[in-house]
Formats: C-alpha cells, structure tokens, sequence
C-alpha cells in the first residue's frame, strides 16, 4: 500500500520502496479504514478524566454520599470546584434537589453532571457561580445547554484541567483506531479548535467541527461550508454541521413522543419536551442548507424524529438524525427515501434497557431499531456521544452485535447488526482501502470478522481486538 499526500495511491502486491520513501512493515495484520466516532461531545470527553464517577448512584443519599466523600479530600488551601458525571435519576426513588446537595457540601462549587449530559444538578455555590438564580431543582435542557459553556469559565479550577484532558483524550482515541470524530460541543469549536491544533499540539485526529445555532451567524458570515477546512490544518480540522437539540433525552423523561411516557402523570410535560418548535426547525435547517452546511438535528422521541423528518423534507436539507432512539414504523422507509443519516450510539441501549422498561414499556419494539432501519435504506453511523458512553468504537459495535450488556438475554435482537454492517457503519463511509481512500488505516492484530457467531462471543471478541499502529493521512500517530 501507498500513501501519497495523505491519499492511498496503490494498493497491490510486490510494492518497493521509492528513494525517501518511509516504510512501515505491518507483520502481516489486518489493515482496515480508520475509524470514526460520529458524535462525540471533546470537551465534555477531556473533562471526563477529572471528574469522579456517579454512574452507580441509586438514589438522592447514595449520590449524596458519594460527594461527600469527594469534600472531605478537598483541601481548603488549595479551592476548586468538584465536578461529578453519570448519574440517571429516571429510576431512583426521588429527584435531586439544590438543598439535598447543600447539606453535605459546605461552600464548595458542586457540579454533577447526569448521565445523558441533559441536566446539571448544582449546590448553591455554583449556582451563584454561575449567575443562575436560587431554585429548588435540577437545571435541565435548553437553560442547561446555556450554562454549560459557562462552567470551565466562572468555576474554580476548571480550566486548568482542559488541555492535559484534550491530549489524553487524543492519545487514547487513535489507540483504538479513531482516525477523525464529529465534535458536536456546546462551546464555539470554530474559534477554539484551531489553536489546540497548533499551539496545544491536540492534532492527532481529524476533527469535524460542529456549530450550535448561536454561532450560526458566524460561520456564515466567514463563508465557512460543510467540509471546508479551518484554519491551517493540512486538512485535518474541517467545518462540520449545524447541530440543534430539538427535544430532550429518555433518562431526563423529556424526549418528545408521540404518546405520553407510561408515568407522565409524575411529569410536567407527560410526553417530552419540544426544545424547537417546528416552525423554528424549518427555519433553522433552511438556513443551513443555502449555506452549504449539513445538519445534525438530535431527535430521540418518535414525535421528534418525525418534526425532524418533515423538516428535512420541506427544506431539502441534509445530514443526520443524531440519536434516532425512538421511531414509529412509517418514518423509517421515510428517512430511507430521504437520504438522511441515522447517527446512532449502540452502547445507549445498554445504559437504557431497564428506564425504557419502565417508561416505555408499550413501545420498546421501536428502540433503537438498527436493523430496520438498514433494511429501509437508511445509512448508519455509530458514535459515543461521549462522555454519555465512552469513546470507544469497539464498544459502540460490540454493543450494535449484541443487545445486551449483562447476563439478560438481548434486548431485541432481531434489531442487532451483524459485525461486517457494524464495521462499515464506523468508517465514515470508506468501506475499505482502495485507490483513492483517505491515508487513515488501522493495523490490527487480530481479523475482525473471525469472531464467534453467538453474538454475545461476537462481542467479547470485538471488545478484546488489539490495535497495533493507526495513521492519519499517512502519519503514523499511535503505534
């Protein structure tokens, strides 16, 4: 194989080696595309490495516990903030509140961060911090999606930690094959993106760069196209999609359906919530689309994903429906024929198996349904939306083969990928090296179709697949 200026070249057997050429001899292993996430939150990511671990908290007084814990080994010569992510408050017994977290953390900035990223549970200090007014619950949605970018600015600490986060973060994404993400972070990656690049030396991956809708006026205004490169890159770091939330998410109860949640009658909004009304949808991706950028539009709830689809329609806009977790039957041909990406996250379904039982239980034959979707045309690209799940492409497909995370049978199976379907969903459409690919490749040790065909060995297989070199545009960046 050659790379020539990032672009294989030749693919064929008894190549030699042209004068200051580089060679790398791959011991006979499996080379396959670069892999890539589609749907990764960076910053969040990076962050993900300093903040302690919420994720088996069962109830207010457990999750309370926990920080209190984490007060106790602060010191008060040495103030920051404690910031903690992944609690799911869907199945506990009560909801946080700000007097809850008060009682055990004294006068330091508390920031927990749930699971799904959808809500931000937060002690008065922070509160105050961050310019919110006093309130009895948790920040959740839009308001929270609005502060969000706020935390690494007014709380303690917390900027300190980025860079080291964002390098780490690189450094182990290309260990597992990652060769490019989609960054879909709340803060304006347009502007930031390009000095971590050249000064903070985060310049192993390809990143594609999101913008929300507050920076929309911006990126058109700096004639910036889906696929245009920012800044001085070589073409690593290119402009990405306009991304809009327009509902909520399933662990929060606030995913917008068509029918209200089996415990709506415990919520303020029984069937989910609409972020984006439909004439503003409409708008949003009209804009987008004369302006020559892609859409990534997060729709989880049926009914979002059919505003989503109407949308799309009446605008002709293109891109992605990010999530995709919940859908009537109709609107998947629909999004076949309409040529829109679902951009999916298959380790999500481990995580939301038990609160779909619970608050889904009429319509858990639609969750998440891969397969049907692949049958009606619809191209598929697995992601992380880390931190949600870990960046972790192996995981992502293991998960897409086998519905299941523990002991349980799958979760219907019937709605599984196979392992070469999973594969080619996370290679950003190269399919395989050829003459003309993107110099991005990974060597592994092991054939990754050489697995089991119990789907549970299937996975386990995938999750244990050693990545030995990987390389961006024909650069060797791990290995």
């Amino acid at each position: 194989m050659r790379i020539v200026d990032g672009i294989v070249t030749q693919v064929e057997a008894g190549l030699t080696a042209r004068p200051g050429e580089s060679v790398h001899d791959g011991g006979g292993r499996w080379a396959v595309p670069g892999l890539w996430d589609a749907h990764v939150h960076m910053g969040q990511w990076a962050a993900a490495t300093t903040r302690f671990d919420l994720a088996e908290a069962t109830s207010v007084a457990h999750a309370c516990g926990i920080v209190a814990r984490q007060v106790a080994t602060m010191s008060r010569d040495r103030p920051g903030t404690i910031c903690g992510f992944g609690h799911r408050t869907a199945t506990w017994p009560e909801q946080p509140t700000v007097a809850s977290l008060d009682e055990v953390t004294r006068d330091v900035p508390v920031v927990l961060i749930s699971g799904d990223c959808h809500s931000g549970w937060l002690n008065s200090v922070a509160l105050s911090l961050l310019g919110l007014a006093p309130r009895e619950d948790v920040v959740v949605e839009q308001e929270w999606f609005d502060v969000f970018p706020l935390l690494e600015e007014r709380l303690p600490g917390l900027a300190e930690r980025a860079v080291a986060g964002y390098r780490q973060a690189s450094a182990e994404a290309v260990a597992k094959g990652i060769t490019g993400v989609v960054d879909l972070e709340f803060a304006r990656g347009v502007d930031l993106w390009p000095a971590r690049f050249s000064s903070d030396r985060v310049d192993a991956l390809r990143v594609r760069v999101g913008t929300y809708a507050d920076g929309l006026d911006d990126v058109i205004a700096a004639g910036l196209r889906t696929g245009d490169e920012i800044g001085e890159s070589g073409g690593l770091l290119t402009m990405g999609p306009l991304k809009i939330i327009s509902d909520g998410s399933l662990n929060t109860r606030t995913a917008y359906c068509c029918e209200p949640y089996a415990d709506g009658d415990e919520l303020p909004h029984p069937a989910g919530v609409q972020n984006v009304d439909f004439h503003d949808l409409r708008l949003l991706l009209g804009r987008a689309a004369a302006h020559g950028l892609d859409v990534a539009l997060h729709a989880i709830g049926d009914a979002a994903v059919r505003d989503a689809l109407d949308a799309f329609e009446v605008t002709r806009a293109r891109g992605t429906i990010e999530h995709a977790q919940l859908m009537c039957w109709d609107d998947m041909p629909r999004m076949g024929r309409l040529g829109i990406t679902a951009s999916v996250q298959p380790a999500h379904l481990w995580d939301d198996r038990d609160v779909a039982r619970r608050c889904w239980p009429d319509r858990m034959d639609r969750c998440f349904p891969f397969r049907s979707l692949a049958a009606n045309g619809v191209p598929l690209a697995l992601g992380s939306d880390a931190p949600v799940s870990p960046l972790d492409p192996w995981l992502a497909m293991a998960a897409a083969v086998h519905r299941s995370a523990d002991a349980r049978e799958p979760w219907m199976p019937h709605q599984a990928l196979t392992v070469a379907e999973a594969l080619g969903a996370s290679t950003d459409g190269q399919g395989t090296i050829g003459r003309g690919s993107r110099g991005d490749l990974v060597l592994l040790d092991a054939d990754p179709y050489a697995v089991p065909d119990d789907s549970a060995e299937a996975a386990a297989a995938l999750r244990e697949i050693h990545v030995a070199a990987t390389f961006v545009a024909g650069r060797l960046v791990h290995g």
